[in-house]
């Protein structure tokens, strides 16, 4: 089964949102309760201090997936790295993607950025798992000048129409962030993916943060499997 990860800022009251509780049901879930300590604090000291409080918060958590119909369960960490020790804890789970929180509903639609470097074939294989037999849309999103831009796009399309999606497709020109920006308002989430092997690049130094502002919902990233020439687009 795919993994999800899920990190949550436990201590900090960070909660995820019932639609994102609802649209991981097909997927088992790693909630990833982290507490960032400052650096003169060892992380074992803030453990004694606050695991038993950051625990049962967590727990909590791990229930809602469970409530909303999905397998689930948690780690909890105290670190002075936070995207280091996320990235540490996906590759020991074999995480597929890893789920930056925010708010929305019931999930109706769905943008799927195919821009850049990234691995296509994965990011596909893991929205007709996430989508399943629900009445969920995609839209896949293609910034791309290249003459085979429709070509290409409308072959994921095909993929995903073979396993009973409705999908829509949209090829944009100029930046790749600023028109995938564009066209976030009209979705509940967008699935993207890393661009390159460490999930760090893209997460936490990259623009999946700065995509989940504009969207105020929340990010899916599905990460490479090995080498990040693996099925490229752009």
């Amino acid at each position: 089964m795919t993994r999800v990860l899920v990190p949550v800022a436990v201590l900090e009251g960070e909660a995820v949102s019932p639609g994102l509780l609802t649209l991981l049901d097909t997927v088992d879930v790693t909630v990833l309760g982290y507490q960032v300590v400052p650096e003169q604090t060892p992380p074992d000291q803030a453990r004694l201090q606050y695991e038993e409080r950051a625990t049962v918060a967590l727990e909590d958590l791990t229930r809602e997936f469970r409530t909303a119909g999905g397998a689930a369960d948690h780690r909890l960490v105290f670190t002075q790295d936070r995207e280091r020790t996320i990235d540490r804890v996906a590759d020991e789970l074999g995480a597929r993607a890893v789920a930056i929180s925010g708010m929305t509903g019931d999930v109706e639609r769905v943008l799927v950025s195919l821009s850049g470097a990234v691995a296509v074939e994965r990011i596909l294989e893991f929205t007709v798992e996430l989508i399943g037999d629900r009445d969920i849309g995609v839209t896949l999103f293609l910034a791309s000048e290249d003459d085979t831009a429709t070509e290409r796009i409308e072959s994921a399309a095909q993929r995903l129409r073979e396993a009973d999606i409705d999908v829509g497709t949209v090829v944009a020109g100029g930046p790749p962030f600023d028109a995938l920006v564009e066209r976030v308002a009209s979705h509940d989430v967008v699935i993207t993916g890393e661009k390159a092997p460490s999930l760090r690049s893209l997460v936490f130094e990259d623009k999946a943060d700065r995509v989940a502002s504009a969207t105020v919902g929340p990010v899916l990233v599905v990460r490479y499997e090995s080498a990040p020439d693996e099925h490229r687009t752009g």
